[in-house]
């Protein structure tokens, strides 16, 4: 399967067992990225985390 970085439009090759909400990075950009639908394959930025400074 394919899909395309929605950052920089790059081609990356996911393995069959992919599944939704998984988390990938992105080869060219190094941008992390989340699986958000699997057929067809459709990536998008991982949100990114927040400090929850311990509350």
């Amino acid at each position: 399967m394919k899909a395309e970085c929605p950052i920089c439009a790059a081609a990356i090759e996911l393995s069959e067992d992919t599944v939704q909400g998984e988390l990938l990075e992105c080869p060219d950009c190094g941008t992390e990225l989340e699986v958000v639908q699997v057929n067809p394959p459709v990536l998008n930025e991982a949100p990114k985390e927040e400090e929850d400074w311990g509350e």
